[in-house]
């Protein structure tokens, strides 16, 4: 699998994946390699270019290090992001895999009731349901992306459950009389995990794409945390005269959901034959 893998990597996918790790980096060491204090404000350096002084990216309206505000931006992107993509993935792929299995009344509780019903409501209502109820933040953000992107993978499970389940080594593990959560977990599950690994780096980019958008219209993480929507949002009032205030924060949103998305693209033609095939 290693060897696919390498193979779909090309030269752009190569460089999105550096750009991942980067990034998982900067979530695992943001206060450490962060210059300033994303928070201490600095009235008299206010609005200064990229390059002035000791701020690589300049500072915005309140003389803060835009650089710093990045970095801690993005811890809280990825944070949400992938808790609200781990969510989502626990709870569809166990609701696709019951579904899937056991059919019949299980299978129309979950998919046909649970899962279509969550569909049919445009997503955005549904965060900003849970945000007015709850109140903006980063716990009711992963819990209600999580809620949000967890039909997704239930549908991805329950097909991947329906094709596999009458396959010879299931029917095996049948025989030799393993118990339900063995076939279940240890069985079928890893046998389809290909397709879920694939929209796991695809949720990712739009869990960041949404919480962006939330924060750029003050529904998402609560100020002053830094985040790169609401930096977005507080930029566009200098666009004309201090574009880097908006242009930073905005470059690295684009740049994350990229590349994100390329990393998915190799996931899919690295994992997926019919995809192979293809190229």
């Amino acid at each position: 699998m290693l060897t696919r893998l390498r193979h779909a990597l090309t030269p752009l996918r190569a460089v999105a994946l550096a750009y991942v790790g980067l990034m998982l980096l900067v979530l695992l060491l943001a206060p450490l390699i962060s210059p300033h204090d994303p928070l201490t404000q600095d009235v008299a350096n206010r609005l200064q270019s990229p390059g002035a002084g000791t701020h690589l990216l300049g500072t915005d309206e309140l003389g803060r290090d835009i650089l710093s505000r990045v970095i801690h931006g993005a811890r809280v992107e990825l944070l949400i992001a992938l808790g609200a993509t781990a969510l989502a993935m626990v709870l569809g792929t166990l609701i696709g895999l019951l579904g899937g299995y056991f059919g019949g009344l299980v299978e129309v509780l979950t998919m046909r009731v649970l899962v279509d019903v969550l569909l049919a409501f445009p997503p955005i209502i549904l965060v900003l349901l849970a945000v007015t109820l709850r109140g903006p933040g980063t716990l009711t953000l992963i819990v209600a992306m999580g809620v949000l992107f967890a039909p997704t993978f239930a549908r991805i499970a329950y097909g991947q459950v329906i094709s596999v389940k009458r396959l010879e080594y299931v029917e095996a593990a049948t025989a030799f009389g393993a118990p339900t959560r063995t076939r279940l977990l240890g069985v079928i599950l890893p046998n389809i995990s290909a397709p879920l690994i694939v929209q796991v780096s695809l949720t990712i980019a739009t869990a960041i794409l949404l919480e962006s958008g939330l924060s750029y219209l003050g529904l998402g993480v609560v100020p002053p945390t830094p985040s790169w929507g609401s930096m977005v949002a507080q930029g566009q009032r200098y666009l004309s005269s201090d574009p880097h205030v908006l242009l930073v924060p905005g470059a690295f949103v684009v740049l994350t959901i990229l590349a994100f998305g390329l990393v998915g693209d190799a996931l899919r033609s690295g994992l997926d034959p019919k995809s192979r095939n293809m190229r």
